[in-house]
């Protein structure tokens, strides 16, 4: 039987099952990233990203399209991650854009919201690049516009792209060289196909998991009791949850019949089977009576109750505290005196905090390779930063887009990004910074200087792989420049010293060296000297980093 159209419920099903389906799948796709690094984290960052607009729709009771679409869009626009995160979030936006004034959703808004999907995903990127999940998304929804005039069924539409999209993305190692020497397929793009599929089963009626832990916003309880607050935002008080041994027949119909009486006595539902043994899990405010039925089918292991009145009561004064201590904060951080400029730096290491710190930097936020920071994190701290004129050095190439996106956002200050690929170019902007130059001016300056300075980042690989023909065998230690690899070897030291021959020019002036939390000071002291002596015609410094995964951090000017 097919299916001619997809409500809100549906839908909001459908949206939460992509959402695990991805999740499911995280860890796998980051092991499909190009460079066979310790954060290959595209699986995370997409993962991250939609996993916070399914929390914003998982919270709707009854939804609609407009709340939904709402709740998509800016969940995921504000939860995104790295570049496959801010790509992932602009196909949600224009998908959304196309829902948004839709009763139903039919292979014609379907496709209509493909193309919107694409269309705006790739007007985000200022450079698009064939071959990533930009392409994967394009053939879905070139492939969706075709099939519209061909069928009504949603099921059978689905497939179809679904199928289509998991050919173009077969094809991506043709159109991007440095995948088929890797042997692997777009991480991105795979990650999309994993939502799709997600949401497909859905549609399709397989059981799937849809829970998704619900932040509770904070309250304004100004007037209100907290217990009266606790009373009406929980209808069932106990989350239970436990696993069944199954003993007695249980098929098809039992399962059914279970379903029937947990909706009876609680809501939020949710009953996966899996060979011998059941997955329940339900909010109810009788947990013995679930308890007792489950038992009629085999024994119970696993069992949990939580009381949610009383969690929930807890939360509520701890929040109530804490927004108060917030909102006395904002207050007074108001009440300074406004900056004409500000800048804000991604880092991560006690070392390279105090160095930004030291040149200037107001706020600091935590991430790099091992976390990208969300848009999220990025507008957090602009609103905490009190200038007219905020800079954001993101200092990784993965966290421009989700800079440039939080950009976008901001109505009350002028925010500039620096397009800082790495830590070294981060510190080298800030340095070139003029006070008494205009906001533009500074832009210019700080981008011009920072692209003078080579970076190399050392690190180790994770897996086997050949790229630019360099073999590299998992647990090799690998240095990482600006364009691609610049020395693979079994030694850290040694390593490192070939990537800073390859870097270091007879014009060259500065070497500068951050070691990161895994390397001892004396190792690093004995890799200076050395340097020294390769390089006698420039100056060699040496700094903490504390930065993880990544040994060494080097610059060269």
């Amino acid at each position: 039987m097919g299916m001619k159209y997809i409500d809100a419920k549906m839908l909001q099903k459908a949206f939460l099952a992509g959402a695990k389906g991805l999740e499911a799948k995280k860890e796998w796709i980051n092991e499909l990233n190009v460079f066979p690094v310790p954060d290959g984290d595209t699986g995370t960052n997409m993962t991250m990203t939609i996993m916070a607009a399914a929390k914003e729709v998982a919270a709707i009771e009854n939804p609609t399209m407009e709340t939904l679409a709402k709740a998509i869009s800016s969940g995921s626009l504000r939860g995104a991650r790295g570049n496959s995160g801010v790509i992932l979030s602009q196909l949600f936006r224009g998908f959304t854009k196309e829902i948004a004034a839709a009763n139903q959703v039919t292979t014609t808004v379907l496709a209509n919201s493909f193309v919107r999907a694409t269309e705006t995903a790739y007007k985000a990127v200022m450079k698009p690049k064939e071959g990533t999940i930009l392409t994967v998304a394009r053939g879905m929804a070139e492939k969706a516009a075709e099939l519209v005039t061909e069928t009504e069924d949603i099921l059978e539409f689905c497939q179809k792209v679904i199928e289509h999209g998991d050919y173009v993305l077969s094809q991506t190692p043709e159109m991007l060289p440095v995948l088929k020497q890797a042997g692997v397929v777009d991480s991105g793009g795979q990650g999309l196909m994993q939502v799709m599929k997600g949401a497909f089963d859905c549609l399709m009626g397989k059981e799937v998991d849809l829970s998704v832990e619900v932040e509770k916003r904070p309250v304004d309880v100004s007037g209100t009791s907290g217990a009266k607050t606790a009373d009406i935002d929980i209808r069932f008080g106990y989350c239970t949850e436990f696993i069944i041994n199954l003993e007695n027949h249980y098929d098809d119909k039992k399962e059914h019949e279970f379903k029937g009486y947990l909706e009876s006595i609680g809501d939020s539902i949710v009953v996966v089977s899996d060979d011998d043994v059941v997955k329940v899990h339900v909010h109810t405010n009788d947990p013995g009576l679930a308890i007792q039925k489950a038992l009629t089918y085999g024994s119970l292991s696993r069992m949990k109750i939580d009381n949610m009145r009383e969690e929930h009561q807890e939360k509520l004064i701890k929040e109530s505290e804490k927004l108060a201590a917030q909102q006395k904060a904002e207050a007074e951080k108001k009440a300074e005196q406004r900056k004409p400029y500000g800048f804000i730096s991604v880092s991560a290491g006690e070392g390279l905090d105090e160095i930004f710190r030291g040149i200037g930097a107001d706020y600091l936020i935590q991430g790099g390779q091992t976390m990208n920071p969300s848009t999220e994190d990025m507008l957090n701290a602009i609103e905490r930063v009190n200038a007219d004129t905020i800079y954001i050095l993101p200092n990784n190439k993965n966290i421009i887009l989700a800079a440039e996106q939080a950009k976008s956002l901001v109505e009350d200050k002028k925010v500039i990004v620096i397009p800082s690929k790495t830590i070294p170019q981060g510190i080298t902007a800030i340095i070139n910074f003029a006070p008494d130059l205009s906001p533009e001016d500074n832009e210019k300056i700080m981008t011009e200087e920072m692209s003078r300075v080579k970076t190399g980042q050392v690190t180790y690989a994770v897996r086997n792989t050949m790229i630019d023909d360099i073999e590299i065998r998992e647990g090799d230690i690998m240095a990482l420049g600006d364009s691609g690899i610049l020395a693979v070897g079994k030694e850290i030291e040694s390593t490192v010293l070939e990537a800073m021959k390859a870097m270091v020019e007879e014009e060259s002036e500065l070497v500068t060296v951050y070691y990161g939390k895994d390397v001892e000071e004396e190792a690093a002291n004995e890799l200076k000297e050395k340097a020294e002596e390769l390089f006698s015609h420039c100056e060699v410094e040496l700094h903490t980093g504390g930065q993880p995964i990544y040994y060494y951090l080097i610059s060269v000017e």
